[in-house]
């Protein structure tokens, strides 16, 4: 794999994870191109990153399910990631379960950043689960997408202390500033060849073993 690795981004919100990637992509150390994104929500801030960057976009109605999409659905997603040519999908904040579909179209190519330290904390609110269960560690996560919630193999882990005067506000912005980070550096893994799934493990390979 090589620079030529073409990304398709899927967010929901404000898009800050989805800028991220596209700053990384342009100051060329993401290993890969973006080559879409595509959005549940016509209000997302993503669109706006989008268009200022000049990342084709698209909004995919997501029907009336909560939070898993129906199989139509998805393969309207999927229609706009094949018309991309997209080999590595990013989850950046999409609020939606990926489905047997998307899954079954990207094995080994789905990633997500969720805002704890996985196992710990799946799910929705992750920082409010964090103070509450008074932990003095939260952090952020990087995993390979399967069919459970938040629970596919660990790529990358960064750690942010719990200060006894934190909101759930408070820590979801330090949490995401190191969201920031190791997003990128996961996708560049992953676009170098370098990431090894062995049984609930990932193994990086060295630079020197790089798998073209």
């Amino acid at each position: 794999m090589n620079a030529a690795v073409r990304v398709g981004v899927l967010a929901s919100g404000r898009g800050s994870n989805f800028e991220s990637l596209v700053a990384a992509a342009r100051r060329g150390i993401l290993g890969a191109r973006i080559a879409c994104l595509v959005t549940d929500n016509p209000n997302a801030g993503a669109l706006a990153i989008a268009a200022r960057s000049d990342v084709p976009a698209a909004v995919v109605d997501p029907g009336t399910r909560r939070a898993r999409l129906a199989p139509e659905i998805e393969e309207r997603i999927l229609e706009v990631l094949r018309t991309h040519e997209v080999q590595l999908v990013c989850l950046a904040g999409f609020m939606r379960i990926v489905g047997p579909r998307l899954l079954s179209a990207f094995p080994g190519a789905i990633l997500n950043i969720h805002p704890s330290l996985l196992p710990s904390f799946p799910g929705l609110d992750a920082a409010r689960q964090a103070l509450e269960a008074g932990v003095k560690v939260s952090g952020c996560t990087v995993h390979f997408v399967d069919a459970g919630v938040d629970s596919g193999p660990v790529i990358l882990q960064a750690s942010v202390p719990v200060h006894d005067d934190d909101t759930a506000a408070t820590l979801a912005d330090r949490i995401l500033e190191r969201e920031h980070r190791i997003f990128p550096e996961a996708v560049a893994l992953w676009a170098s060849g370098r990431l090894e799934v062995v049984g609930r493990r990932v193994r990086v390979r060295p630079a020197t073993s790089r798998v073209e």
